[in-house]
């Protein structure tokens, strides 16, 4: 029986399951689904669940599985066991909803009009389509809490700057490739910069630090920033 996904060993403590290799919302809803279903009926051997864009990482506490004298095995037939029921359908998939005030163009900004440019259109309007959209987050990654968000207008996509900057504010919003994102600190960086919020998206003392997780889903709200009041 097909379980929709392919294993792959991913050292020894570990299992990589492969649902595709091309970065769509139907995939990626997919793996945040099983990755949800696996979450509430959890195994004790089961230490950390990892989604990512088409992909979803299982590492398994071998010293749990000492019964077994192949324990990734034992855990592949697990999981096709279970793949014989109705696990990882995408309207399974999890997520809370979040709306990020932000601040376009001008010094928060700075690539705001070179991205319009490369659009075809204007700053405005560059605007109107990045707020439009109902993004989804993919996966973490990069930085603690950076988001890779998809769901883009294809027509905003841009490819990463030549020469990444090297001091990139926090809560900066970019543009890298056909994805969109959110810098959670500062650092270096070479997505393209169209904006910037001032919500915080990971602080270690909070429980869970990020404040976007894989399957949540995102509105930008256009705040009035040095451009002037967008809508």
């Amino acid at each position: 029986m097909s379980t929709g996904f392919a294993i792959e060993e991913l050292g020894e403590n570990a299992l990589l399951l492969r649902f595709g290799d091309s970065l769509d919302a139907a995939t990626n809803a997919r793996v945040h689904a099983l990755a949800a279903d696996l979450a509430r009926d959890r195994p004790d051997w089961l230490l950390d669940i990892v989604p990512a864009f088409a992909t979803l990482a299982l590492c398994v506490d071998l010293e749990a599985l000492a019964g077994a004298s192949e324990p990734l095995a034992a855990v592949r037939r697990w999981l096709a066991a279970r793949a014989a029921g109705d696990i990882g359908k995408p309207q399974d998939a999890p997520g809370r909803h979040h709306l990020i005030p932000v601040r376009y163009g001008g010094s928060e900004g700075p690539d705001l009009e070179a991205v319009a440019r490369h659009a075809g259109i204007d700053p405005g309007e560059l605007i109107r389509r990045h707020t439009h959209a109902t993004y989804r987050v993919a996966m973490l990654g990069f930085a603690a809490g950076f988001p890779y968000l998809i769901g883009m207008d294809p027509q905003l996509a841009m490819p990463r700057r030549d020469t990444p900057r090297t001091d990139v504010a926090a809560g900066s919003v970019g543009i890298g490739g056909a994805q969109t994102g959110i810098y959670p600190r500062r650092g270096p960086g070479g997505w393209q910069i169209i904006g910037r919020t001032g919500v915080e998206l990971f602080d270690a003392m909070r429980d869970p630090p990020a404040l976007l997780e894989p399957g949540d889903s995102v509105r930008f709200v256009p705040e009035t920033g040095p451009t002037g009041p967008q809508r």
